[in-house]
Protein backbone atom coordinates (compact mmCIF):
# COMPACT_ATOMS: atom_id res chain seq x y z
CA UNK A 1 0.00 0.00 0.00
CA UNK A 2 2.63 2.68 1.24
CA UNK A 3 4.77 1.53 -2.37
CA UNK A 4 1.59 2.44 -4.77
CA UNK A 5 0.88 5.82 -3.18
CA UNK A 6 4.62 6.71 -3.49
CA UNK A 7 4.04 5.76 -6.92
CA UNK A 8 0.92 7.62 -7.49
CA UNK A 9 2.56 10.50 -5.38
CA UNK A 10 5.42 10.24 -8.31
CA UNK A 11 3.16 10.06 -11.25
CA UNK A 12 1.83 13.26 -10.52
CA UNK A 13 4.24 15.07 -8.54
CA UNK A 14 7.99 13.98 -10.31
CA UNK A 15 9.35 12.34 -12.95
CA UNK A 16 11.50 9.00 -13.60
CA UNK A 17 15.13 9.36 -15.13
CA UNK A 18 16.53 6.95 -17.60
CA UNK A 19 19.19 4.88 -15.88
CA UNK A 20 23.14 4.84 -17.65
CA UNK A 21 23.23 1.01 -16.10
CA UNK A 22 21.41 -1.78 -13.92
CA UNK A 23 25.14 -2.76 -12.03
CA UNK A 24 26.19 -0.94 -8.94
CA UNK A 25 30.17 -1.02 -10.57
CA UNK A 26 28.57 0.18 -14.19
CA UNK A 27 26.94 3.07 -12.04
CA UNK A 28 29.89 3.97 -10.39
CA UNK A 29 31.93 3.50 -13.59
CA UNK A 30 29.58 6.76 -14.61
CA UNK A 31 30.11 8.48 -12.05
CA UNK A 32 33.71 8.43 -12.23
CA UNK A 33 33.64 9.41 -15.97
CA UNK A 34 30.76 12.44 -15.95
CA UNK A 35 33.10 13.50 -12.30
CA UNK A 36 36.07 13.59 -14.26
CA UNK A 37 34.17 15.46 -17.58
CA UNK A 38 32.53 18.06 -14.52
CA UNK A 39 35.71 18.22 -12.98
CA UNK A 40 37.59 19.26 -16.38
CA UNK A 41 34.70 21.80 -17.24
CA UNK A 42 35.09 23.26 -14.09
CA UNK A 43 38.85 23.85 -14.37
CA UNK A 44 39.19 24.93 -17.77
CA UNK A 45 36.10 27.33 -17.78
CA UNK A 46 36.77 28.50 -14.07
CA UNK A 47 40.20 29.05 -15.19
CA UNK A 48 39.31 31.13 -18.51
CA UNK A 49 37.24 33.35 -16.74
CA UNK A 50 39.92 34.17 -14.08
CA UNK A 51 42.82 34.86 -16.93
CA UNK A 52 40.07 37.03 -19.10
CA UNK A 53 39.32 39.21 -15.66
CA UNK A 54 42.92 39.67 -14.46
CA UNK A 55 44.43 39.89 -17.07
CA UNK A 56 44.15 43.70 -18.53
CA UNK A 57 45.57 42.29 -21.78
CA UNK A 58 42.98 40.41 -22.50
CA UNK A 59 39.91 43.37 -22.00
CA UNK A 60 39.20 42.70 -25.64
CA UNK A 61 35.60 42.11 -27.22
CA UNK A 62 36.60 38.49 -28.47
CA UNK A 63 37.70 37.66 -24.65
CA UNK A 64 34.75 39.27 -23.58
CA UNK A 65 32.33 37.20 -25.27
CA UNK A 66 34.76 34.46 -24.72
CA UNK A 67 34.38 34.89 -21.06
CA UNK A 68 30.67 34.89 -21.15
CA UNK A 69 31.07 31.64 -23.58
CA UNK A 70 32.32 29.90 -20.72
CA UNK A 71 30.08 31.04 -17.84
CA UNK A 72 27.16 29.53 -20.44
CA UNK A 73 28.86 26.48 -20.42
CA UNK A 74 29.40 25.82 -16.63
CA UNK A 75 25.48 26.73 -16.92
CA UNK A 76 25.35 24.10 -19.41
CA UNK A 77 27.12 21.36 -17.56
CA UNK A 78 25.94 22.25 -13.99
CA UNK A 79 22.21 21.56 -15.25
CA UNK A 80 22.53 18.44 -16.08
CA UNK A 81 25.85 16.33 -15.16
CA UNK A 82 25.87 16.68 -11.10
CA UNK A 83 22.18 15.32 -10.82
CA UNK A 84 23.06 12.24 -12.73
CA UNK A 85 26.03 11.44 -10.99
CA UNK A 86 24.03 11.80 -7.58
CA UNK A 87 21.19 9.34 -9.25
CA UNK A 88 24.23 6.82 -9.76
CA UNK A 89 26.19 7.32 -6.65
CA UNK A 90 22.70 6.92 -5.04
CA UNK A 91 21.38 4.55 -6.95
CA UNK A 92 17.91 6.37 -7.55
CA UNK A 93 15.95 7.97 -11.16
CA UNK A 94 13.52 10.41 -9.05
CA UNK A 95 13.25 14.22 -10.40
CA UNK A 96 10.74 16.23 -8.84
CA UNK A 97 8.08 18.03 -11.32
CA UNK A 98 9.60 21.32 -10.31
CA UNK A 99 13.43 20.03 -10.77
CA UNK A 100 12.41 18.68 -14.25
CA UNK A 101 10.47 22.15 -14.98
CA UNK A 102 14.10 23.88 -13.72
CA UNK A 103 16.15 21.50 -15.95
CA UNK A 104 14.36 21.72 -18.87
CA UNK A 105 14.51 25.76 -18.62
CA UNK A 106 18.32 26.33 -17.80
CA UNK A 107 19.13 23.76 -20.83
CA UNK A 108 17.63 26.01 -23.09
CA UNK A 109 18.51 29.14 -21.45
CA UNK A 110 22.43 28.19 -21.63
CA UNK A 111 21.70 26.46 -25.53
CA UNK A 112 20.14 29.80 -26.53
CA UNK A 113 22.56 31.82 -25.61
CA UNK A 114 25.11 30.01 -26.25
CA UNK A 115 24.09 29.63 -30.38
CA UNK A 116 23.33 33.44 -30.15
CA UNK A 117 27.03 34.49 -28.75
CA UNK A 118 28.89 32.17 -30.89
CA UNK A 119 26.80 34.01 -33.75
CA UNK A 120 28.08 37.51 -32.10
CA UNK A 121 31.86 35.90 -31.94
CA UNK A 122 31.75 35.02 -35.84
CA UNK A 123 30.77 39.01 -36.17
CA UNK A 124 33.36 39.50 -34.13
CA UNK A 125 36.12 38.12 -36.35
CA UNK A 126 34.69 39.05 -39.10
CA UNK A 127 34.83 43.09 -38.25
CA UNK A 128 38.40 42.55 -36.79
CA UNK A 129 39.52 40.94 -40.22
CA UNK A 130 37.29 42.29 -42.69
CA UNK A 131 37.05 45.64 -41.99
CA UNK A 132 40.15 46.49 -39.19
CA UNK A 133 40.05 50.09 -39.73
CA UNK A 134 36.96 50.71 -38.33
CA UNK A 135 36.79 47.79 -35.66
CA UNK A 136 37.67 50.19 -32.47
CA UNK A 137 34.48 51.93 -33.75
CA UNK A 138 32.23 49.23 -34.88
CA UNK A 139 33.45 47.35 -31.87
CA UNK A 140 32.99 50.31 -28.59
CA UNK A 141 33.01 48.29 -24.93
CA UNK A 142 29.02 49.30 -25.55
CA UNK A 143 28.58 47.35 -28.20
CA UNK A 144 29.90 44.37 -26.13
CA UNK A 145 27.93 44.73 -23.73
CA UNK A 146 24.86 45.03 -25.76
CA UNK A 147 25.51 42.35 -27.99
CA UNK A 148 26.42 39.89 -24.98
CA UNK A 149 23.08 41.22 -23.18
CA UNK A 150 21.31 40.30 -26.62
CA UNK A 151 22.44 36.57 -26.44
CA UNK A 152 21.92 36.14 -23.13
CA UNK A 153 18.48 37.80 -23.60
CA UNK A 154 17.74 35.20 -26.66
CA UNK A 155 18.47 32.58 -24.28
CA UNK A 156 15.89 33.59 -21.87
CA UNK A 157 13.23 34.10 -24.22
CA UNK A 158 13.55 30.64 -25.71
CA UNK A 159 13.90 29.06 -22.62
CA UNK A 160 10.62 30.75 -21.26
CA UNK A 161 9.36 29.48 -24.89
CA UNK A 162 10.25 26.19 -24.98
CA UNK A 163 9.68 25.54 -20.61
CA UNK A 164 5.78 27.23 -20.64
CA UNK A 165 4.58 25.09 -24.28
CA UNK A 166 6.46 21.74 -22.29
CA UNK A 167 4.75 22.26 -19.18
CA UNK A 168 1.35 23.61 -19.80
CA UNK A 169 -0.22 20.25 -20.94
CA UNK A 170 -1.43 17.44 -19.05
CA UNK A 171 0.93 14.79 -18.54
CA UNK A 172 -0.49 11.55 -18.31
CA UNK A 173 1.17 8.77 -19.87
CA UNK A 174 3.13 7.67 -16.71
CA UNK A 175 6.27 9.32 -15.27
CA UNK A 176 9.16 7.59 -17.07
CA UNK A 177 11.33 9.95 -19.00
CA UNK A 178 13.77 8.02 -21.72
CA UNK A 179 16.71 10.37 -20.99
CA UNK A 180 19.23 10.94 -18.29
CA UNK A 181 17.71 14.82 -18.18
CA UNK A 182 14.71 16.23 -18.53
CA UNK A 183 14.49 16.33 -22.71
CA UNK A 184 11.83 18.37 -24.41
CA UNK A 185 11.12 15.49 -26.92
CA UNK A 186 10.98 12.52 -24.19
CA UNK A 187 8.68 15.07 -21.77
CA UNK A 188 6.16 15.24 -24.60
CA UNK A 189 5.30 11.63 -25.27
CA UNK A 190 3.95 11.33 -21.85
CA UNK A 191 1.14 13.60 -22.50
CA UNK A 192 -2.26 13.12 -22.42
CA UNK A 193 -3.55 14.71 -26.00
CA UNK A 194 -2.07 14.50 -29.27
CA UNK A 195 1.15 16.20 -28.71
CA UNK A 196 2.37 15.76 -32.45
CA UNK A 197 2.07 19.58 -32.95
CA UNK A 198 3.45 20.92 -30.30
CA UNK A 199 6.95 18.37 -30.53
CA UNK A 200 6.31 19.51 -34.33
CA UNK A 201 6.86 23.05 -32.95
CA UNK A 202 9.48 22.91 -30.57
CA UNK A 203 11.63 21.05 -32.96
CA UNK A 204 10.28 24.15 -35.96
CA UNK A 205 11.54 26.90 -33.05
CA UNK A 206 15.10 25.26 -32.14
CA UNK A 207 16.47 24.24 -35.11
CA UNK A 208 15.55 27.96 -36.60
CA UNK A 209 17.11 29.34 -34.55
CA UNK A 210 20.16 26.94 -35.17
CA UNK A 211 19.99 27.46 -38.44
CA UNK A 212 19.36 31.30 -38.40
CA UNK A 213 22.80 30.95 -36.81
CA UNK A 214 24.62 28.89 -38.87
CA UNK A 215 23.53 30.87 -41.88
CA UNK A 216 24.90 33.97 -40.31
CA UNK A 217 28.11 32.23 -39.12
CA UNK A 218 28.58 30.66 -42.67
CA UNK A 219 28.32 34.21 -44.55
CA UNK A 220 30.32 35.45 -42.05
CA UNK A 221 32.96 33.20 -42.47
CA UNK A 222 32.88 33.42 -46.23
CA UNK A 223 33.71 36.79 -46.18
CA UNK A 224 36.62 36.11 -44.12
CA UNK A 225 38.25 33.75 -45.80
CA UNK A 226 38.09 35.64 -48.97
CA UNK A 227 39.43 38.57 -47.07
CA UNK A 228 42.26 36.38 -45.11
CA UNK A 229 43.35 34.61 -49.06
CA UNK A 230 43.89 38.40 -50.08
CA UNK A 231 46.58 39.23 -47.80
CA UNK A 232 50.11 39.21 -48.83
CA UNK A 233 51.95 38.01 -46.22
CA UNK A 234 51.92 34.36 -45.11
CA UNK A 235 52.27 35.25 -41.59
CA UNK A 236 49.51 37.64 -41.57
CA UNK A 237 47.08 34.88 -42.90
CA UNK A 238 48.63 32.51 -40.35
CA UNK A 239 47.80 34.66 -37.74
CA UNK A 240 44.00 35.51 -39.12
CA UNK A 241 43.35 31.85 -39.55
CA UNK A 242 44.40 31.04 -35.94
CA UNK A 243 42.31 33.80 -34.69
CA UNK A 244 39.15 32.16 -36.19
CA UNK A 245 40.10 28.29 -36.11
CA UNK A 246 39.24 28.03 -32.38
CA UNK A 247 35.68 29.65 -33.10
CA UNK A 248 34.96 27.05 -35.99
CA UNK A 249 35.67 24.17 -34.07
CA UNK A 250 33.67 24.63 -31.37
CA UNK A 251 31.04 25.98 -33.92
CA UNK A 252 31.19 22.70 -35.52
CA UNK A 253 30.78 20.92 -32.51
CA UNK A 254 27.93 22.77 -30.64
CA UNK A 255 25.48 22.64 -33.94
CA UNK A 256 26.51 19.53 -35.16
CA UNK A 257 26.03 17.36 -32.01
CA UNK A 258 22.60 19.43 -31.24
CA UNK A 259 21.42 19.12 -34.75
CA UNK A 260 21.98 15.79 -35.17
CA UNK A 261 20.15 15.38 -31.69
CA UNK A 262 16.87 17.24 -32.83
CA UNK A 263 16.78 16.69 -36.35
CA UNK A 264 17.81 12.55 -36.40
CA UNK A 265 15.27 11.01 -38.69
CA UNK A 266 12.82 8.46 -36.54
CA UNK A 267 14.46 5.74 -37.69
CA UNK A 268 17.64 6.16 -36.50
CA UNK A 269 16.01 6.73 -32.82
CA UNK A 270 16.90 4.15 -30.48
CA UNK A 271 17.88 4.09 -26.15
CA UNK A 272 20.79 3.95 -26.74
CA UNK A 273 21.79 5.91 -29.68
CA UNK A 274 19.69 8.86 -28.12
CA UNK A 275 21.74 8.75 -24.32
CA UNK A 276 24.84 8.85 -26.29
CA UNK A 277 23.91 11.90 -29.03
CA UNK A 278 22.32 13.70 -25.60
CA UNK A 279 25.92 13.51 -23.85
CA UNK A 280 27.89 14.70 -27.05
CA UNK A 281 25.45 17.52 -27.65
CA UNK A 282 25.31 18.27 -23.87
CA UNK A 283 28.35 17.29 -21.97
CA UNK A 284 30.92 17.77 -23.97
CA UNK A 285 30.85 20.66 -25.42
CA UNK A 286 31.65 22.96 -22.57
CA UNK A 287 34.46 20.32 -21.35
CA UNK A 288 35.96 20.48 -24.48
CA UNK A 289 35.34 24.48 -25.31
CA UNK A 290 38.35 25.58 -22.99
CA UNK A 291 40.70 23.02 -24.27
CA UNK A 292 39.77 24.41 -28.40
CA UNK A 293 40.19 27.86 -27.31
CA UNK A 294 43.42 27.31 -25.62
CA UNK A 295 45.47 25.31 -27.66
CA UNK A 296 46.15 27.62 -30.68
CA UNK A 297 46.17 30.94 -28.81
CA UNK A 298 49.19 32.55 -27.33
CA UNK A 299 48.23 35.24 -25.41
CA UNK A 300 45.52 33.58 -23.55
CA UNK A 301 48.07 30.51 -22.78
CA UNK A 302 50.35 33.16 -21.40
CA UNK A 303 47.79 34.75 -19.62
CA UNK A 304 46.99 31.12 -17.98
CA UNK A 305 50.67 30.95 -17.41
CA UNK A 306 50.77 33.85 -15.04
CA UNK A 307 47.66 32.73 -13.53
CA UNK A 308 48.72 29.08 -12.34
CA UNK A 309 52.41 30.88 -11.43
Amino acid sequence: MIYLTRLLFCTRHCFLLLAFADTRELQLLHFSLFLGIYLAALLGNGLIITAVACDHHLHTPMYFFLLNLSLLDLGAIFTTVPKSMAYSLWNTRVISYLGCAAQVFLFFFSFGAECSLLTVMAYDRYVAICEPLHYGTIMGSRAWVKMAAAAWASGFLNALLHTANTFSIPLCQGSVVDQFFCEVPHILKLSCSDSYLREVGVTVVSASLILGCFIFIVLSYVQIFSAVLRIPSEQGRHKAFSMCLPHLAVVSLFLSTGLFAYLKPPSLSSPALDLVVSVLYSVVPPAVNPLIYSMRNKELKDALRKLVQ
